[in-house]
């Protein structure tokens, strides 16, 4: 058996597409989607992730407005642009790019974004209205693997789903996103006694614990469906995800590759999430 590849970038590129019909259909209107993206630090990943959002926003015709800070900067300062920006109503979505130095409580800054402008989804009252299956900004790496399965028509309810990995940021919004679909869903990690025999038993595999090519052929059920939401860089420069990708192609039904999986619809669905705020605000200005 040799895996199908989830192409993520066409994917991306064609829902792109239509956010860009969107942002356009807007700024008709009188109302450009904004985004702020806030980078803390010199951590070179994440100067790398913010310009590729950065760049991804003109593409999409949202504006973007970057806003960066040393290292060492104080927290008050920061706290406070973070007012303004709240305040400012040709910002739609606020973006403050993780992981942040030592001096900073991570969940107090995630708090003082506003919640209708929290398109990361990390918010607790976002999470919480997740949790609740409500309206709510979805954290965009969950919410790009379900716009994923929902494009190649992964059956989800009743299915088997593991997923590998706790986080706030993937691991628990994806667990949820996949229960309200109707698969039955084990969360492992890394005290999971056995971890080989749940993910062995999975139609649907989701490795998000940031180790590289861990995932390996003999954990994966012939056929399944299997996700690959990390990224590391190795020795060489080259990048690789979780799962040992030729391995394991060998054995699923669907792979996501890295890079070209479910990266670029990460940053997909910041941009959706930006142009459905300014969308709230544009209707609530008709009314």
């Amino acid at each position: 058996m040799s895996a199908r590849v989830i192409d993520g970038n066409a994917l991306a590129a064609k829902v792109r597409g239509e956010i860009a019909a969107r942002a356009a259909a807007l700024g008709g209107r009188g109302e450009q989607p904004g985004l702020a993206v806030v980078l803390i630090g010199n951590n070179p990943a994440s100067a790398v992730y913010v310009r590729n959002k950065v760049a991804a926003c003109e593409k999409a015709g949202i504006r973007s407005l970057k806003l960066e800070y040393p290292a060492d900067v104080a927290p008050a300062v920061v706290m406070a642009k973070l007012a303004e920006l709240n305040a400012d109503a040709t910002v739609h979505g606020i973006l403050v790019q993780l992981p942040l130095p030592p001096q900073f409580d991570e969940g107090a800054v995630l708090e003082a974004i506003s919640v209708a402008k929290d398109v990361d989804g990390f918010h607790a009252e976002n999470v919480g209205r997740l949790s609740q299956g409500q309206e709510a900004f979805l954290p965009c790496t969950p919410h790009g693997v379900m716009r994923m399965f929902e494009a190649e028509g992964v059956s989800l309810s009743g299915a088997e789903a593991v997923v590998i990995g706790r986080s706030n940021i993937v691991g628990k919004p994806m667990a949820m996103l996949l229960t309200q679909a109707g698969a039955t869903v084990t969360v492992c990690h890394s005290r999971t006694r056995d971890l080989a025999f749940h993910t062995r038993r999975a139609d649907i595999l989701v490795a998000a614990i940031g180790k590289p090519r861990f995932v390996t052929a003999d954990m994966v059920k012939p056929g399944a469906t299997v996700i690959d939401v990390g990224i590391n860089r190795l020795p060489d420069g080259k990048l690789c995800g979780d799962v040992d990708f030729a391995g394991v192609s060998e054995v699923a039904g669907l792979i996501t590759p890295v890079p070209g999986g479910v990266g670029p619809m990460t940053i997909t669905m910041l941009l959706e999430n930006t142009v459905i705020s300014a969308e709230r605000v544009a209707r609530a200005r008709q009314v």
